[in-house]
């Protein structure tokens, strides 16, 4: 089994052989009823957050189908609004005054549909890469290039 959250490397070790041999067991089971391809069973992959891609692909290849990735995205999400409060600090002190000079104002940078934008951008690049590591890009009818839904395949716009 896995766990929900976040971890220390070490601290959880995930075994995706079980699942072969869970698939195994029960093609053995079903006998001539199994699948061809004995994997009888499409398993949820719980507390994917923090795993080894390595770990996430061999469990991709013994039936996982889906995979929670929760607190990936949250920290992604998080991480966007404080990278851009680090970029802008000097202009998120106030609403006139900043390295550019004391009348200058900073609504551009304290308007919060900017970190939010940041934040949002964030989790976008994070969802790629888990995307990639679940090996599901251009699998599921993804608009083509020029297309009506043009480059951003229907998610988070960026």
């Amino acid at each position: 089994g896995n766990v929900h959250g976040v971890y220390s490397p070490g601290n959880v070790r995930l075994e995706p052989k079980i699942l072969t041999r869970a698939q195994a067991y029960i093609s053995e089971k079903l006998g001539d009823k199994a699948p061809a391809d004995k994997k009888p069973v499409s398993f949820v992959f719980h507390g994917g957050s923090g795993s080894d891609v390595s770990d996430i692909q061999e469990a991709i290849g013994y039936g996982v189908i889906k995979m929670n990735i929760d607190t990936d995205t949250q920290w992604a999400y998080w991480d966007g609004i404080r990278n851009f409060e680090t970029k802008n600090h000097d202009y998120l002190q106030g609403q006139i005054g900043n390295p550019d000079g004391a009348d200058k104002p900073n609504k551009k940078y304290y308007d919060p549909r900017v970190c939010l934008r940041a934040a949002e951008t964030s989790t976008v690049a994070r969802l790629n890469q888990c995307f990639a590591d679940l090996k599901c890009t251009n699998i599921l009818g993804g608009a083509a290039e020029g297309s009506a839904l043009g480059p951003r395949l229907g998610g988070l716009p960026v």
